[in-house]
């Protein structure tokens, strides 16, 4: 089953996504953060180990108003969310973290 990590453009979209009954992750990231880079190839290995989880990816310099709606003001910041609730945020470019942010967000 492989992994798929879906950019969002636009703020209905994002709405839309968010309200799903099931874990949906974003990765808030832009062209110009090294860290994101880094850790962008870890989020999609991780969208391929947790099919019960969906992944997104949130351009903040194209999306400026989903970021400051959800309140992210560092890149690269990993949010979680499921029926329009946010479960958990994670920042930075933070391998081991990420994926216990992953694990315990396709737990809930």
């Amino acid at each position: 089953m492989g992994g798929k990590v879906t950019p969002v453009d636009s703020v209905e979209k994002f709405h839309e996504i968010i309200k799903k009954d099931k874990v949906t992750v974003f990765d808030f990231w832009a062209t110009w953060c090294g860290p994101c880079k880094v850790i962008s190839p870890i989020f999609e290995k991780l969208s391929e180990e947790y099919g019960d989880v969906e992944f997104y990816k949130v351009d903040v310099d194209e999306q400026p108003d989903i970021a400051q709606e959800v309140g992210v003001r560092a890149m690269p910041t990993f949010i979680a969310f499921k029926n329009g609730n946010k479960l958990n945020d994670l920042v930075g470019a933070n391998p081991s973290g990420l994926t216990t942010f992953i694990k315990s967000a396709s737990a809930a």
